[in-house]
């Protein structure tokens, strides 16, 4: 993966390695608990990282739209609580599992779609590129203090959702 310190790059990274996560969840041959662990640590870092140091930032700018900001914080309460329900199906790979997943992947693909076109577009036409490896650098510092923590735990989600 290339070396980058500029926000939006790196939030579409996190995106594509959760739709490769999605890939192997899907998967019968994959190690799908495990992806599914690997997954819900990214999803709660990524959120709680751009939550905490990139959604205060853009906001400041006229040009991005802050209801756009609010609605990806709705979104990934959305995700959040997605992420909850599979984490608490008892079986990886039951017809339940399935379900929960698909639900998951469309709240996560429809955020992470919306987020592109909208909040990173408008930070990549109106951000000067020193600003956004600030950013960059300041996502990347929660994102992994977060992910120490073992963020994406189904205690630590259900804490977040607040079930």
């Amino acid at each position: 993966m290339a070396e980058t310190r500029d926000v939006v790059e790196l939030i579409l990274q996190d995106h594509r390695k959760m739709e490769d996560l999605f890939r192997l969840m899907r998967s019968v041959e994959a190690d799908r608990a495990a992806a599914l662990s690997e997954f819900a640590d990214l999803l709660i870092a990524h959120a709680l990282a751009e939550e905490a140091k990139v959604y205060p930032a853009l906001k400041r700018y006229k040009k991005i739209d802050d209801d756009e900001v609010e609605h990806g914080e709705e979104e990934h309460e959305e995700g959040n609580k997605a992420l909850l329900e599979l984490l608490e199906v008892d079986e990886v790979g039951s017809d339940e599992w399935d379900t929960k997943l698909e639900e998951l992947v469309e709240a996560v693909t429809h955020h992470a779609d919306e987020e592109e076109r909208t909040i990173l577009n408008g930070a990549r036409e109106n951000v000067a590129m020193d600003r956004r490896e600030e950013l960059g650098e300041a996502f990347l510092a929660e994102r992994e203090r977060q992910l120490k923590s073992g963020c994406g735990s189904v205690d630590n989600v259900r804490r977040i959702v607040g079930a």
